[in-house]
């Protein structure tokens, strides 16, 4: 990372603007660990890149007092993102802070760590570098199966049945079906009915069962 400390050296960039900055390389930006970042751990990760200034890589600080200087007011908020950045191996914790007043201390992963006295036993040796390329997604796992993707089954594994259209002991008729003639035989065929004159008007008999007289007025 570079800090800009010397703007008068060869090489120097007069096209931005002057003061010190650090590098953060594309590989960084570009892996699936940092897509997954919530915006806060992925805020916490430009303070850490913002103190950095040569060979300080190990030493770098995420404690309450010194980022509520920097806008941070919530201690919660800055618990939960440094835990996804060292889950995520973006950084590494080289001393364990304790109360009253020790505070941890932090090493970003796509650096070297700087050889600094006080880190704590074994923090040398459990330093990895690029320790955030480790951290991918596999393949989805909790969504496809690892022996791909099965065909969804929408029939009984015997086959189609075919429904019934008829109880099995036949079709039912109907106790209380109106019958389609009447009782006595179907009205066309039945006989005409014989007229007998009575005075001014014609008396109806009874051609048959089941037909009763009736007066009319005769023409």
């Amino acid at each position: 990372m570079a800090n800009g400390r010397n703007p008068k050296r060869k090489g120097h960039d007069s096209g931005r603007d002057a003061g010190g900055f650090f590098a953060l390389p594309w590989t960084v930006l570009d892996c699936p660990a940092f897509s997954r970042l919530s915006h806060p751990a992925k805020a916490l990760l430009m303070e850490l890149g913002r103190q950095f200034v040569r060979d300080n890589n190990g030493r770098l600080l995420l404690s309450r007092a010194h980022l509520a200087k920097r806008g941070w007011s919530s201690n919660d908020t800055i618990n939960r993102a440094k835990a996804e950045l060292l889950a995520s191996g973006f950084i590494f914790e080289t001393v364990k802070g304790h109360r009253p007043n020790k505070a941890s201390w932090y090493a970003v992963t796509w650096r070297a760590l700087d050889r600094i006295p006080g880190y704590d036993p074994g923090a040398v040796e459990l330093f990895r570098r690029s320790a955030y390329q480790d951290n991918q997604p596999l393949r989805n796992a909790s969504l496809t199966p690892a022996s791909g993707q099965g065909k969804r089954i929408t029939a009984p594994t015997g086959g189609l049945g075919r429904l019934a259209t008829t109880p099995a002991s036949g079709a039912i008729r109907g106790s209380f079906a109106a019958l389609s003639a009447p009782p006595h035989g179907h009205h066309l065929d039945m006989p005409s009915v014989g007229v007998k004159n009575y005075g001014s008007y014609r008396r109806l008999t009874r051609g048959c069962t089941g037909l009763f007289s009736a007066l009319v007025l005769s023409n």
